[in-house]
């Protein structure tokens, strides 16, 4: 007997992917920002570098972090969230330390980057969108963790059929996860 086939839908973005429900929402608005940072930089660091290089560079390099934030969350593979927690972290190291040094020394900051004053320039989003995107990929590390194994269409495990393990987990070998799905096994 054949399998019925996935919907489209089902395989654009599964369920324990971050790209679903308010997951969809976030990446929208770190693509904007990576549009906006890099655009922004790139013109400011194109026509009056001089005018101000650290404000410049540190734009690119907001612009930079937004681009990784918004490619790992829209994959959103564990390897991916991974990677979003450390750019998500990053950015707001990032966001408090420019924006507490713009404060201090303003004089370093003729002209404002992303991150100066706190993202004020920006409505705060900068300071805000860090602190959601941890909380939202701290919502789908806990869920991948309570969740059980996902089993292929052949009753082995994922992790055995090549699909990776979870931190922590130690995985079966291929033919070990036979042995299992033959045995009736856990």
């Amino acid at each position: 007997m054949s399998e019925p086939a996935a919907s489209p839908e089902a395989v654009a973005s599964p369920p324990d992917s971050t790209r679903t429900g308010p997951g969809r929402l976030l990446i929208a608005v770190y693509a904007l920002f990576a549009l906006a940072a890099s655009a922004r930089a790139g013109v400011q660091i194109a026509t009056k570098f001089g005018d101000a290089p650290v404000a410049y560079l540190l734009s690119a390099f907001a612009g930079a972090v937004y681009i990784l934030a918004t490619v790992t969350l829209a994959i959103g593979s564990p390897a991916a969230r991974r990677i979003a927690v450390l750019s998500c972290s990053t950015e707001l190291v990032g966001v408090l330390a420019v924006g507490t040094w713009s404060l201090a020394d303003p004089g370093t900051f003729p002209d404002a980057t992303v991150w100066s004053g706190y993202g004020s320039g920006y409505g705060f989003v900068p300071l805000v969108l860090p602190v959601l995107g941890l909380l939202w990929l701290r919502r789908w590390t806990k869920r991948a963790r309570s969740r059980p194994a996902a089993m292929t269409s052949a009753g082995i495990p994922a992790e055995a059929a090549g699909g990776g393990t979870a931190d922590g987990e130690v995985g079966r070998t291929g033919q070990d996860a036979e042995d299992v799905a033959a045995d009736g096994r856990t």
